[in-house]
Formats: C-alpha cells, sequence, structure tokens
C-alpha cells in the first residue's frame, strides 16, 4: 500500500506539472507573436532552444542521478527552473531575455525526467512497475486534458482585459508551486535496501548490449513518428473543423489516460516486449487509417486508437529499460532514450513535410506505418536478448 501510494504522489507532480505546460503552451506562441511582436523565425528558434536543451539535459540529469544516487534535488531543480522561467516571460520583451529564459525552462524539463522515472522504476518491483508506470503516464495525461480546460476558463474570465495572455503565463507557474510542495513533502528517496535490491551482484556492465539494441529499434521506430502536428494538420485536410480540433484531441489523452494503467498491468502479465509490439502495431494501424481516409469521420476513431498506441508505449517502454538496466546506472539509460527519441523525432518531422509536399499527404502516413511495422518485426527478433 505504501509503494502504490508513493507512485501516486510521484504521478502528482506530472499530472501538476502537465497542467501547467498545456495552459502555458498554447498560448505562447501567439503572446510571442501578436504581444511581443516576435516573426515565425524567432518563435521558431525560441522552441529550438528549448528542445536542444531539454534533450540535452535528460542525459547530464540521468548521469548525476546515477553518479550521486539521489532524485529528489533533480526534480526540485528541474521543476523550479520552469516555475520560475515562465511566468518572467510576461515581465521581460528582448529577444535574449526570451530566449534566455526558454533555455531555462528546457533545462527544467530535460533535468527533472530521468530521476523521475528512477524514482518511479525504484520504488516499485518488476512484477508491478508496468502498472507503476502506467499510474504514472495516466495522471501525466490527466494534467494534459485539465491544462487547456484551465486555460479556456482563463481566457472566458479574462476576455475583456488587455493583459489576458500575461495574466495566463504568470498563473501558469501556480501548478509548479503545488508540485515543489508535494515533492518536498510527500515524496520519498528510493530506500538503500531497496537500491542494493535492484543492483545485479559482480555486475561491470552499467548498460547492457539488450539496452543497445532497444535504442536502434526505438531509432527505427521513431524515424517513422513525426511530430503529431502533422496528425492535426491530416485531420484539418479531412474535414475537421477548427473547433473540433481540440475535443478530438481531449478524446485521444482521454483514452490515453484511461488505458495507461491497464495496459501497464498487461506488460506485467504478458511481458514489455509483446505488449510494446501491440502498441506500435496499433500506431501503424493508425497511419495506415490516415493515409486511407477519405472523410473527417474516420478521424474520431483514428485518435481512439492513436490513444491506445501511446496507453501500449509511453509507460511500458520505460519500464522495460527500468527492467534491463540495474539501479545504478537507470538514470543515464532513461537520458540516453529521451535523448534518442527526442533527437530522431526532428529528421522524422522533416522527413514527413517533405514527404507531404513533394507527394501528397498520404505519403508521410504510409512511411511511418511502414517503417512502424519493420520496428515492430525487429522488436520481436531482439526478443530473446532483452527480454528476461
Amino acid at each position: 500500500m505504501k509503494k502504490d501510494r508513493d507512485i501516486w504522489y510521484i504521478g502528482l507532480l506530472s499530472f501538476f506539472g502537465g497542467i501547467s505546460q498545456d495552459m502555458f503552451a498554447p498560448v505562447l506562441p501567439i503572446y510571442l507573436t501578436t504581444i511581443l511582436g516576435f516573426d515565425k523565425t524567432l518563435v521558431g528558434i525560441a522552441e529550438g532552444i528549448v528542445t536542444a536543451s531539454w534533450n540535452v539535459f535528460r542525459v547530464v540529469a540521468g548521469y548525476l542521478s546515477d553518479r550521486f544516487k539521489r532524485q529528489k534535488p533533480l526534480i526540485f531543480i528541474g521543476y523550479f527552473l520552469s516555475m520560475v522561467s515562465r511566468p518572467l516571460l510576461a515581465l521581460v520583451s528582448g529577444v535574449a531575455p526570451v530566449f534566455g529564459l526558454r533555455l531555462m525552462d528546457g533545462i527544467g524539463k530535460g533535468v527533472k525526467d530521468p530521476p523521475k522515472d528512477v524514482l518511479i522504476a525504484g520504488t516499485s518491483p518488476e512484477v508491478t512497475r508496468g502498472r507503476s508506470f502506467g499510474i504514472s503516464r495516466m495522471l501525466d495525461t490527466l494534467g494534459s486534458v485539465a491544462g487547456p480546460l484551465v486555460l479556456a476558463l482563463l481566457l472566458y474570465l479574462f476576455r475583456a482585459s488587455a493583459s489576458v495572455y500575461h495574466i495566463i503565463i504568470i498563473v501558469s507557474a501556480v501548478p509548479l508551486l503545488a508540485t515543489l510542495t508535494i515533492l518536498t513533502r510527500r515524496v520519498h528517496e528510493i530506500p538503500r535496501a531497496a537500491a542494493r535490491a535492484q543492483s545485479v551482484p559482480g555486475s561491470t556492465k552499467p548498460l547492457p548490449t539488450s539496452f543497445f539494441l532497444f535504442m536502434a529499434v526505438v531509432v527505427v521506430f521513431t524515424l517513422g513518428n513525426s511530430s503529431d502536428a502533422f496528425l492535426i494538420l491530416r485531420a484539418r485536410n479531412l474535414g475537421v473543423t477548427l473547433i473540433e480540433i481540440p475535443i478530438v484531441i481531449a478524446l485521444f489523452n482521454l483514452i490515453y489516460a484511461l488505458l495507461a494503467v491497464p495496459f501497464g498491468s498487461l506488460s506485467d502479465r504478458i511481458g514489455r516486449i509483446p505488449t510494446l509490439a501491440m502498441g506500435w502495431a496499433a500506431y501503424a494501424l493508425t497511419y495506415v487509417g490516415f493515409g486511407l481516409a477519405g472523410g473527417a469521420a474516420v478521424v474520431w476513431p483514428l485518435y481512439v486508437l492513436y490513444g491506445i498506441y501511446y496507453a501500449t508505449s509511453e509507460g511500458v517502454a520505460r519500464a522495460f529499460l527500468a527492467d534491463m538496466v540495474e539501479f545504478g546506472h537507470r538514470g543515464r539509460a532513461f537520458g540516453i532514450y529521451g535523448m534518442t527519441v527526442g533527437l530522431t523525432t526532428l529528421p522524422a518531422s522533416i522527413l514527413a513535410g517533405y514527404l507531404w509536399d513533394r507527394y501528397g499527404p498520404q505519403t508521410p502516413f504510409f512511411v511511418g506505418a511502414g517503417l512502424a511495422g519493420t520496428a515492430v518485426v525487429l522488436l520481436l527478433l531482439t526478443r530473446r536478448f532483452s527480454e528476461r
């Protein structure tokens, strides 16, 4: 019971962090362009800074987590940097300070992620680890459902105010204050006895061969996993109205949240690789559907299927990494995994955009489905090397 309670508290960090992120992110590009007068290139550079720093500092944080065997200070620093940098954007107007604050936020996002995954893995035994990561992903996603709703409420309440964007940006820091309070008062470090129990006696290889095999397969899959912005563009291309877009995204997040725990528990029973293969197959079917779609009606069930993909993949992949890598090296493993996915998404998105412009909107989805199908085959072939 205590371990379950600990997992829920760790998940609440993601819940309130998700509320802040999804209150803040949708209005930031509008704020930068309409209020501060930034052109699209500057907005792209600002967000590129966030993405780059986020991915680089995942590895840094993972290394520090393993080196010092403590996670809470790093998680605190990560959320604190975001809590400070976001509201300060409402008080500056120059390019340099905006870039500096976005860099700070990106560092914060990168620093908190691997130690938090290490904490979840170390707090839960292997037989329930999939369920534990499922709880974390569920609460994170519920935050992504609540955040836009809070944003919509603020936009309505302050619709007549000239400072509406400033108010939203400042208020977005409040959920992070709740996160830091829970982290400080309710979340505990991994007990030393539990850490020793999860270490492999006499092990000299910090990251096993199975980890690198899995990373290679992840790269193949992620090359076909472009930004979700292309799904939105395809939905619009098929006739989904602008007002319906946030509703269909909310449906996707709700399916993801509802199924994350059941599929995480399923991975505890049947194994990580079969569950992950199911998720990647759901992704391939989703992309085939978007490629073949001929109207707006099919977008709704396809987003439901996409939610199933997320529920069977995001938490399960992290649980799989924790199974493969012993306690003292998990921070680096989670950091490398996050950076690999983040950096591979860039060429994947560039490829998707090129294929769309050159060969039509269906093409990137067929290519993505093909790469996902290839990754499923490779994943199943590596099973005897990777899964205990």
